[in-house]
């Protein structure tokens, strides 16, 4: 489970995410990544967003819980302020826990390097 400190909540804080954050893209799943140096004491956080396209709602369900475990195990590589919002795509729900992972550090790495490059 993601820590309370580490969640996303506002809607600003997706919107400036996204808009505002490198975006990199994989198989099943797109990461934004918004790094700042505006307030570097607060903790990093994440968010997800797993739309109705990816399935019902148990399906999109399993998908975030899986989600946010992956989450939990790497919101210590981020820096603090950096925002990170992991939007699922359609092919996440028949991906296994493994797959979700390798798509997820390839995806953090691509976007750490582009956000390093603004």
């Amino acid at each position: 489970m993601l820590p309370p400190q580490h969640r996303m909540r506002r809607s600003e804080d997706f919107t400036d995410a996204v808009r505002g954050g490198a975006r990199s893209g994989a198989r099943r799943l797109v990461v934004h990544l918004s790094t700042t140096e505006e307030a570097p004491s607060s903790p990093p956080r994440a968010g997800l967003v797993v739309s109705k396209a990816v399935g019902n709602a148990v399906e999109r369900n399993q998908v975030k819980r899986r989600l946010r475990g992956l989450l939990a195990t790497r919101i210590s590589d981020l820096h603090d302020g950096d925002k990170l919002v992991v939007r699922a795509l359609p092919s996440a729900r028949a991906a296994t826990s493994v797959e979700l992972g390798d798509d997820l550090d390839a995806a953090l790495r691509t976007a750490r390097r582009r956000a390093a490059g603004r």
